[in-house]
């Protein structure tokens, strides 16, 4: 399954952002338990982050983005990408 990562920026003040932090944890969390292999963080000056995950295509990736709390509460804008990986 190909990887794809969502790369984000906050759009809202920190107090607002963080009330919508523990369902997009959970939603990492459910993402995990199906099998996609996601990973969340954020970058250590603030203001942004990163969720990687394994998604069948394109499509999929965008539909599984679009669910995620922080999407959907408007915390962020993102973009989203295939990554190809070149060694493991």
């Amino acid at each position: 399954m190909p990887w794809f990562v969502k790369i984000e920026k906050g759009v809202i003040d920190k107090a607002t952002f963080d009330q919508s932090v523990p369902a997009h944890q959970a939603y990492v969390r459910v993402l995990i338990a199906k099998g996609h292999q996601a990973k969340t963080g954020y970058w250590a000056e603030r203001g942004g982050g990163m969720l990687l995950f394994w998604a069948e295509s394109l499509a999929d990736a965008e539909a599984i983005v679009t669910q995620d709390p922080l999407v959907q509460n408007g915390c962020v804008k993102y973009e989203l990408h295939e990554w190809k990986i070149v060694v493991e």
